[in-house]
């Protein structure tokens, strides 16, 4: 006796990882999106090359900048970086430091003047829970519930 359905179910549960993958996806975009605005509006406003070189991409952050935060792993990993060639400065001996690192750690001379980790700080209970409800929305809609 053959059970109605079971081709269908079968389809159905091959398809929920892609289709949770990428709703989970297409959140984390929105989320590095919203959080480099955030860090773009933080940052020191002297010259304006730092707070445009502030931004997110899969996998590793462009030469010349610095990560500082991650969403996710592996392949599916977002880099949100900051700095580029532009923003690297060279101190009185030679040695270069990269602009973002110094204003969001500071110096002995000038005080942290942090833009990074503020947003990153207050967004990670809301990323988490934004991940799982867009993973679990793609689920329900695949399942029609």
């Amino acid at each position: 006796m053959a059970v109605e359905g079971m081709d269908k179910l079968r389809a159905r549960f091959r398809a929920l990882p892609k289709a949770v993958r990428q709703a989970v996806r297409d959140e984390m975009e929105r989320i590095a999106t919203e959080w480099v605005a955030q860090m773009r509006r933080l940052a020191p406003k002297d010259t304006g090359q730092l707070a445009a070189s502030i931004g997110w991409t899969w996998g590793k952050a462009p030469s010349g900048s610095i990560a500082v935060g991650t969403v996710g792993a592996g392949a599916n990993r977002i880099t949100i970086y900051a700095g580029n060639e532009a923003t690297i400065v060279t101190n009185s001996r030679g040695v270069q430091f990269q602009k973002a690192k110094l204003q969001e750690f500071g110096t002995k001379a000038m005080p942290a003047n942090p833009f990074f980790f503020p947003v990153i700080r207050g967004g990670k209970r809301t990323t988490t829970r934004r991940i799982n409800a867009a993973a679990v929305k793609a689920a329900r809609q695949l399942w029609g519930n």
